[in-house]
C-alpha cells in the first residue's frame, strides 16, 4: 500500500506543481514546436522513471536495436496494465504520442500534458470521430512524431502470454504514412498493480521490440490483415519470454 500511496502522491504532486511548467512549455511551443516536444519528452520521462523506481519495477529490454532513431514509427503493443505506458515511454528515442481513450481528455491537467506529448484521444463509439483521430495520427507520423497504439482496444486481464484480437483500423496510420511498424511485446506488467490492487509490488518486466515491418513489403494477403500479422509476431515474442520473467 505504501508504494501505491507514494506513486499517487508523485502523480498528483507533479500535475499540480507543473502548472507553471505547462505555461513555459506553451510559450516555448509558440516559437519552436520541435523544442517543446523534446523538452516535454524529457520532463515526463523523468517523472515516469521516478514512478517506476518507486514501484520497484525492473525492466529487461530486448531488441531495442530494432527501433529506428532517425524516423517516426508506429509502435504496436499488447496491453495488460496502466504501467504499459510508463515502461514503454521511458524507452522512446524521439517524441511519441499514444492513442488513448476519449475519457482521459476530460481529466484536468493530465489532458494538457497528454496533448503536449502528442497523444490523441480515440472515441471508439463514433466511427467518424475515430477515423478523424487516425488521420491526425497519420499527419503526426508524417511530421516525425512516432505513435504508439494498443490495438487490442482494452487491457487484457487474461493469462500471461495471451493477446486479444487486434483491431485492424489503427494500422491505417502505417499504411497511409508509410512509416515502419515496430511490434512490441510487454510481459508481466499486470503484476505491478492490477493483479493485486491496490498494492504495488516489485516486478520484473520484459519488453521486446521486434524487427521493423514495412507494410508495402508484405504479401498482398497479409497487407489486408496487418493487425493479425503483427499479433502473431507479438504472441511469438511473449511466449518466448515467459521463462525470463
Amino acid at each position: 500500500m505504501i508504494r501505491f500511496l507514494i506513486a499517487c502522491i508523485t502523480v498528483i504532486g507533479f500535475l499540480i506543481l507543473s502548472i507553471p511548467v505547462m505555461l513555459v512549455e506553451w510559450i516555448v511551443g509558440k516559437f519552436s514546436p520541435n523544442l517543446k516536444d523534446r523538452r516535454s519528452l524529457k520532463i515526463v520521462n523523468c517523472v515516469f522513471s521516478l514512478i517506476l523506481w518507486e514501484a520497484g519495477t525492473k525492466i529487461t529490454v530486448l531488441g531495442e536495436e530494432n527501433v529506428p532513431k532517425d524516423t517516426a514509427v508506429l509502435y504496436v503493443a499488447n496491453h495488460r496494465s496502466f504501467f504499459d505506458i510508463l515502461v514503454t515511454y521511458v524507452r522512446v528515442p524521439r517524441p511519441t504520442g499514444y492513442i488513448s481513450k476519449k475519457e482521459l481528455e476530460k481529466v484536468p491537467l493530465l489532458n494538457v500534458w497528454m496533448r503536449y506529448l502528442n497523444c490523441l484521444f480515440m472515441d471508439r463509439t463514433d466511427i467518424k470521430k475515430g477515423l478523424q483521430t487516425i488521420l491526425e495520427g497519420v499527419e503526426k507520423l508524417k511530421n516525425g512524431i512516432s505513435i504508439c497504439i494498443f490495438p487490442e482496444g482494452t487491457r487484457n486481464t487474461g493469462e500471461e502470454g495471451t493477446v486479444l484480437n487486434f483491431k485492424e483500423g489503427s494500422f491505417k496510420m502505417a499504411t497511409k504514412s508509410g512509416c515502419p511498424i515496430i511490434p512490441v511485446a510487454i510481459s508481466n506488467t499486470i503484476e505491478i498493480w492490477e493483479a493485486h490492487m491496490p498494492f504495488i509490488r516489485k516486478t520484473h518486466v520484459i519488453i521486446e521490440y521486434g524487427k521493423p515491418i514495412n507494410s508495402k513489403e508484405l504479401p498482398k494477403e497479409e497487407q489486408k490483415f496487418i493487425g493479425a500479422y503483427c499479433q502473431k509476431q507479438i504472441e511469438t515474442m511473449l511466449n518466448k519470454n515467459k521463462d525470463l520473467i
